[in-house]
């Protein structure tokens, strides 16, 4: 099995402006969670797995209306990248790599939200559903394999998704006649 990555352009509409509000409440679940992290360790000299995390923020969005607009797998993403993050952090620090810690994300700066199995269906006529919103997307080449992520980036030139797929690939089994081959690379040609 490969994972394969299709990237497609979302069209751009007055509804995109709604995966703006996303990718802006995103950044600011982000930028709490570093904070709590940075805090958590001035206090306790301990740091914060993924699931402290998840479970502080399920708690969160009782108090926080809008976050609930995020779709919790995106929500869950956010803790696992900061997961991440922390250790690679700690695991260059014990190479004695040259690292810093994990840092606050400017609302303009952050870009992009994933969602796992949930939170996103593909429609009929090149359409797809994301948090309870319809978008239309260029679809440039069918999707081959099973969807495993679906990832919604802003850039300078609009909103693109991608999508993750895993599919079943064959190698052609090769014949080897034990026989050396030899290249030559010319400098000009």
């Amino acid at each position: 099995k490969q994972l394969k990555t299709y990237k497609y352009k979302l069209y751009n509409r007055d509804t995109t402006k709604h995966l703006d509000r996303i990718i802006d409440l995103s950044s600011w679940i982000y930028n709490h969670c570093i904070a709590l992290h940075r805090r958590y360790y001035r206090l306790y000299k301990k740091q914060l797995n993924k699931y402290q995390l998840q479970k502080h923020l399920t708690k969160l969005k009782k108090l926080h209306e809008e976050w609930n607009e995020v779709p919790s797998q995106a929500i869950q993403d956010i803790t696992d990248r900061i997961d991440r993050a922390y250790r690679l952090f700690y695991a260059n620090l014990k190479l004695k790599k040259k690292t810093s810690v994990p840092h606050f994300q400017k609302h303009q700066n952050y870009r992009s939200f994933t969602t796992k199995q949930a939170g996103y269906k593909l429609l009929e006529g090149n359409k797809i559903r994301i948090a309870d919103h319809i978008f239309p997307y260029w679809k440039s080449r069918e999707i081959k394999g099973d969807i495993k992520t679906l990832t919604v980036k802003r850039t300078g030139r609009g909103y693109y998704i991608y999508l993750v797929c895993e599919e079943e690939v064959s190698y052609p089994n090769q014949v080897t006649s034990g026989n050396s081959v030899g290249f030559d690379f010319g400098m000009k040609n």
